[in-house]
């Protein structure tokens, strides 16, 4: 069963927040799959996470360590935070991560995991980033102005589907804020 839900994100501390706001419905053995083009905002939503589940550490994106462990500061699971971008591999590579040993006590977190990681667990959590390009002025007879420009360049569509019965019961449309 998926259930999904579909949030518009108009700027990097939207996105923080509603990594926050989604760290609020997350607990221990929770596998969440991130994907979206480079700077769509993936890293960004993971800080939020790290924020909102009280770990330690700054989150910055894993790409050459490929993955980053933050230990919660209190009685929170702690945040395994993955970058799958480097690994062709799918699953195998993904074994000698051990993430399959982290998973049942952590909310694992995977940046490009889509096609790689979803073996890891039968109930996962995909959050979707897209920009949305062209949007409402496209097709406008309007001028651009650079502010405007740069207000559309941070406008993200933001798809959060939960997958498996784990899932079933939350209401992942209380994320739109």
């Amino acid at each position: 069963m998926n259930v999904g839900t579909r949030i518009t994100v108009t700027s990097p501390d939207q996105m923080r927040d509603l990594g926050r706001r989604l760290a609020k419905l997350l607990r221990p053995g929770d596998l969440v799959l991130l994907t979206g083009e480079l700077g769509a905002g993936k890293t960004t939503l993971t800080r939020g996470l790290g924020e909102g589940l009280g770990v330690r550490g700054a989150v910055t994106s894993p790409t050459f360590v490929i993955a980053r462990v933050h230990p919660s500061l209190g009685d929170g699971p702690p945040l395994v935070h993955v970058d799958a971008y480097r690994l062709n591999g799918g699953l195998d590579e993904m074994e000698d991560l051990d993430l399959d040993v982290s998973l049942p006590d952590s909310v694992v977190a995977v940046e490009w995991g889509e096609g790689k990681v979803e073996g890891l667990a039968e109930d996962r959590l995909h959050v979707v980033i897209q920009r949305t390009v062209g949007s409402d002025m496209a097709g406008s007879d309007m001028a651009v102005t650079d502010t405007m420009a740069a207000d559309v360049d941070d406008v993200r569509d933001v798809v959060v589907t939960g997958v498996g019965t784990r899932w079933a019961g939350e209401d992942l449309a209380s994320l739109a804020g």
